[in-house]
């Protein structure tokens, strides 16, 4: 079995949901009482968030990249980055290591092009639904990536940090959520990528009638899958 080398505590909710969801695929592919040969570090998401409220992106990317470096020698042989927003820094990451970095939106990309679906809306953080980093990949590869209004970005991203990441979940902010959708879907959306790891606590499949893509899911499997390649 290959070893999967986990960065996570961005937050710690969605990576323990990783560390879940990866062992679950390993034993259901694997049988018996097999589990996943795993190395994570888990970082003080405070340190990294106010580097990111003040756009010090080079800085968090070092932070990142030298953890990557240490699951390395440890003797990972992939690494996920588990959280959608931090992987604005991938590039960096993978260019001061010399095994694979497994990119979220690579993943998702695969599972929209399984269904076939060209427009779709990716939720997340402000920097991810503002910022290229994630959507040009999308984009790039011919997704029409929709996101939505400055508002209802402001009342996403503060759903995030102020109530997903602390382990608050809102009927409110569930329904906010599903308006949001909705509201892009008449827009001609195809889909919904669920593009922060925490939003799959609030939104799943049984809410919205468009294709949901958990990126938290489809990350996790895709890492028990190489660590059984």
């Amino acid at each position: 079995m290959k070893t999967i080398g986990l960065i996570g505590g961005m937050s710690w909710e969605s990576t323990a949901l990783y560390y879940k969801l990866i062992n679950e695929y390993v034993r259901n592919k694997a049988g018996g009482l097999h589990s996943c040969k795993c190395i994570l570090y888990s970082v003080d998401f405070d340190e990294i968030n106010k580097l990111q409220i003040e756009g010090r992106w080079e800085e968090s990317g070092k932070i990142i990249s030298n953890i990557a470096k240490k699951l390395e020698t440890a003797g990972a042989d992939y690494i996920f980055i588990c959280t959608n927003t931090m992987h604005k820094v991938a590039d960096m990451v993978q260019e001061n290591i010399n095994i694979p970095l497994i990119h979220i939106a690579e993943v998702v990309y695969k599972a929209i092009i399984e269904k076939n679906l060209k427009n779709i809306i990716l939720l997340g953080t402000k920097y991810t639904m503002q910022q290229d980093f994630y959507k040009k990949i999308l984009q790039e590869k011919g997704i029409n990536v929709l996101v939505p209004e400055n508002d209802d970005m402001e009342i996403i991203n503060n759903t995030i940090f102020n109530e997903l990441c602390r382990g608050k979940i809102n009927k409110s902010s569930k329904e906010k959520f599903i308006e949001i959708i909705n509201k892009l879907k008449n827009n001609g959306a195809e889909g919904v990528i669920l593009g922060c790891t925490e939003i799959v606590l609030l939104i799943s499949d049984n809410d919205v009638d468009i294709p949901v893509f958990d990126t938290t899911k489809l990350h996790a499997e895709y890492a028990g899958e190489l660590a059984l390649s």
